[in-house]
């Protein structure tokens, strides 16, 4: 972290790289694999990219890096807790309903001009993993970055997607 502080931008993408690996294993030991798991790594990786400049050389590393994996997975659970005390889920309910049918045009149409306006690098990211099918490692490789950074670029271009189209489940329906 001292290297990467001092500019070192080969010692941050290997920072980077190591440290979702030790997110992605104290993550998965406290809570499994849940559907969510990454999103809390990817988390805890912009924390440290964000607070970076915080982190005082002159001490050990691992527990200031554990303190915001700690934190950010803590954050998680009391947002799925808080979620999950007020989402109710009537299963018949669900079963009896039919599943909205989505004018598929308009909807691709709909999301192919939000990636279109996306910043460069994340609309190339986006547009490589789920236009192109390649893996996170593929697209790192094609575009001169590290596996970490791929995964946090798609990870903000997503949540932007999010914002600006907002959940596909709901669109109006075909008449």
């Amino acid at each position: 972290m001292a290297e990467a502080q001092r500019g070192d931008r080969q010692a941050y993408e290997e920072l980077l790289t190591m440290l979702a690996r030790e997110a992605r294993g104290f993550v998965g030991r406290r809570v499994g694999w849940a559907e969510w798991a990454e999103d809390v790594v990817q988390d805890v990786l912009l924390t440290v990219h964000r607070a970076r400049a915080s982190y005082d050389p002159a001490r050990p590393f691992a527990p200031w890096f554990y303190a915001i994996a700690s934190s950010r997975l803590v954050d998680a659970l009391r947002s799925r807790r808080r979620l999950s005390m007020r989402e109710v889920v009537d299963e018949e309910a669900v079963a009896r309903r039919e599943a909205p049918r989505v004018e598929t045009h308009a909807l691709s149409d709909t999301l192919a001009h939000a990636v279109a306006g996306l910043p460069r690098v994340q609309r190339e990211v986006v547009s490589l993993l789920k236009y192109e099918d390649l893996s996170v490692r593929e697209v790192a490789r094609r575009l001169g970055m590290s596996e970490a950074a791929v995964k946090t670029t798609a990870h903000r271009g997503y949540k932007v997607l999010r914002r600006t189209v907002g959940d596909l489940g709901e669109h109006r329906p075909v008449d």
